[in-house]
């Protein structure tokens, strides 16, 4: 069997990540489509009609866009427009702090939360990210990576436990040294749904989604270029259409996840050992931090409940109280 030449690759790639090579040029007027990638108040709009996608901006001062946003937009020249609209959003993943935010993805069916054995990962950014999919109504899916060495791999399981034993599923798989198996559970939990995938650097998220999207290194080049001009980036988000349906939007890796913009009642509902319990506090107004009669708290001192996730839960109730003056 001949392998493939360079053109044939890139055409393989610019079809993953929604780029093609013609049309769309001439349109006039509204039309829809999907934000499939970006980069400050750039955006990369990939049209319904299956036409190439173009560089957007946005009208004015109008609202961020997110990737998996869908949009209305107006052609201003053959390979730029204006966005007009949001349609209405069904979710919206994004992290705070008390001075800005940063949108992670929007639409999305499920979250994918890339960890590894090694290098060690944070288990507050875990927990946080896990917040954030509960409180958006996303389905959480830990991935555990380099399951391929022993030792890392027990005490990563004891880490995880406490997750699993709430519901969350974790798959273990080794992108580098089984990629087969890996494209098996990886690629069938992907399916036809719309996923994000988030995660520190260094747990492997780039080789995973190489493995998943048949030519992504090209076409994230491509991608790049079209949002800025030429000048090569890799920091951005970008959306990529799966070989077997589905789509997997791509976030660059974090070290911090504020939920500020999480009111206290969002956060008591994020946690899924706390909601059976929450009836049954004393008092109907209860923070669940030192109040008499807390089901909660008796549910921590008897250890039904980790005393680790509430004191997550505590410290997300006192970020979301700041108020910069």
């Amino acid at each position: 069997m001949t392998r493939p030449g360079k053109a044939s690759r890139a055409a393989g790639a610019r079809a993953s990540a929604g780029i093609g090579s013609a049309g769309g040029s001439g349109k006039t007027g509204i039309e829809q489509g999907c934000v499939i990638a970006s980069h400050g108040r750039h955006y990369l709009v990939a049209p319904t009609d299956g036409s190439v996608p173009i560089q957007c901006f946005p009208r004015g001062k109008r609202s961020e866009m997110a990737v998996g946003d869908q949009v209305t937009f107006e052609r201003q020249s053959a390979d730029q427009g204006v966005i007009v609209e949001i349609l209405t959003r069904r979710n919206l993943l994004f992290r705070s702090d008390q001075f800005k935010s940063k949108l992670f993805a929007a639409n999305l069916d499920q979250m994918v939360i890339m960890l590894a054995t090694e290098p060690w990962f944070s288990e507050d950014l875990l927990g946080r990210s896990l917040v954030a999919a509960e409180a958006s109504g996303i389905a959480p899916v830990i991935v555990l990576n380099k399951a391929d060495l022993p030792d890392a791999l027990a005490a990563a399981r004891e880490r995880l436990e406490p997750y699993a034993a709430l519901g969350y599923p974790v798959i273990e798989v080794s992108v580098k040294t089984r990629p087969d198996e890996a494209i098996a559970l990886i690629g069938e939990q992907l399916k036809e749904r719309s996923s994000v995938l988030l995660g520190q650097s260094g747990m492997g998220k780039s080789t995973l989604v190489n493995l998943l999207v048949p030519g992504a290194d090209v076409a994230t080049r491509e991608i790049s270029a079209a949002l800025n001009s030429g000048r090569h980036t890799t920091t951005f988000t970008r959306l990529y259409t799966l070989p077997d349906g589905g789509s997997l939007i791509d976030s660059p890796g974090f070290q911090e996840f504020g939920l500020h913009h999480l009111s206290e009642g969002m956060l008591e509902r994020a946690f899924p050992e706390f909601r059976p319990r929450l009836a049954d506090c004393k008092f109907y107004n209860c923070h669940h931090l030192h109040e008499p009669g807390c089901a909660i708290l008796e549910a921590v001192d008897k250890g039904e409940i980790a005393a680790s996730r509430h004191a997550l839960y505590a410290q997300l109730v006192h970020e979301s109280s700041q108020i910069v003056r």
